[in-house]
Formats: C-alpha cells, sequence, structure tokens
C-alpha cells in the first residue's frame, strides 16, 4: 500500500510581506520576487505528481496556486477555510506603527499571542476551520494519492498541529515558512499522518 501524502505550501511574497505591513485576510498580490518563487516552485510540486489543488481563496494564495496547479496538469479548488488568520484592528498596519502605537500590543503580537486583538480570530478558531479542510482533503485522495494546500504560514503551523493531535502551542514553537515553504504529511500504515518534512 502506497502512502497518501499532502503538501502544505505557503504563497510566494508579496510587497506587504516586504515592508512588514500585517496582511492578515486582507487581500495583497505577489510582487516579482513572489511570482518567481511560485514559477520556482511549481515543478518542485509538480514532481510529486499531485491529483488535487486546493487553495485559500485569497489572491496571494490563489495566484501561488494556479502557478503550481497549472504546472501539474491541473485545475486550483478554492477553499476559505485555507485563509490566514483575521488579525482585526492591525490588519493593513506595519509593524512599526504597531510598536509605536502600543509597544506591549506589538511585543504580544510577536510572540504569537494573539488572542486579545480586537476583531481578530482565535488560533482555536483557525485550527478547528484549517483541520477540517486537511480532514476533508485527505478524504478527496485515493491509495498513494497526493494532494496539495495553498496557504498561509500562521494557519499552516496552527492547522497542522491541530490536524496532527498536537497542542496548539506547538505551532507557535515551529519556525516561520518562507515564502513558498512547503511542509509534507505522510500517511501512516495505522491511518494516522506523520510530519515528513517541515519549510523544505
Amino acid at each position: 500500500m502506497t502512502a497518501r501524502r499532502i503538501v502544505l505550501l505557503r504563497h510566494g511574497r508579496t510587497s506587504w510581506n516586504a515592508t512588514q505591513r500585517v496582511q492578515g485576510q486582507l487581500d495583497s498580490e505577489l510582487d516579482e520576487v513572489g511570482l518567481e518563487q511560485a514559477r520556482a516552485v511549481a515543478p518542485v510540486v509538480a514532481a510529486m505528481a499531485p491529483a488535487l489543488v486546493w487553495t485559500s481563496d485569497l489572491a496571494r494564495a490563489r495566484v501561488t496556486a494556479e502557478t503550481v496547479a497549472k504546472e501539474a496538469g491541473l485545475v486550483p479548488t478554492h477553499d476559505e477555510r485555507l485563509r490566514e488568520f483575521r488579525l482585526g484592528e492591525l490588519q493593513g498596519l506595519t509593524h512599526d506603527e504597531i510598536r509605536e502605537r502600543d509597544p506591549e500590543a506589538f511585543a504580544r503580537f510577536r510572540s504569537g499571542d494573539w488572542e486579545g486583538i480586537p476583531g481578530a480570530e482565535s488560533p482555536q478558531e483557525v485550527a478547528d476551520r484549517y483541520a477540517a479542510c486537511l480532514r476533508d482533503l485527505a478524504a478527496a485522495l485515493g491509495e498513494g494519492q497526493c494532494g496539495v494546500a495553498v496557504s498561509h504560514g500562521a494557519a499552516i503551523r496552527t492547522g497542522l498541529a491541530a490536524f496532527l493531535g498536537w497542542p496548539l502551542s506547538v505551532g507557535q514553537d515551529l519556525r516561520a515558512l518562507g515564502n513558498c515553504g512547503r511542509v509534507v504529511l505522510e500517511q501512516r500504515v495505522t491511518g494516522g499522518w506523520a510530519l515528513a518534512s517541515y519549510n523544505a
């Protein structure tokens, strides 16, 4: 029996990433570096012979997914459950602007403590929606097939922890994914899933 695999792929770089502007669920396009990152990772992921490509419906993930899917001869499926954290009133602000406004809040934000941000999603809310999406993606795969989910850094770390049954705090202990960094999960013989690689 050949193991099923799921690849979690972060989107390419945006100008907001480059200037440390908080995106959350606001839409921002890939910059030239991000487009090149997507073009570079596409054949790497396509070589894994994915059967499905699912993606967040936010533009930065969607364009990355379209590039990967085209290389693999597929059409991506959009799923809003793969979106990044909604970060409430911090969305659209730069790190410097947040620091100037409230140094204590900025320190919490940088540590991943987002519970008290007005209008933000909780880690549990993100974990629930993201892990549910991954379970649906896994269920759609046949024996030995590979599925790709194109998404966002913080959502991937939180959703990954929930999907694998880890405490959500483990997600905060994982290093931030680089743009177009990927995580590979493989199904165990017993039916569960294991982390095969992280931030490749």
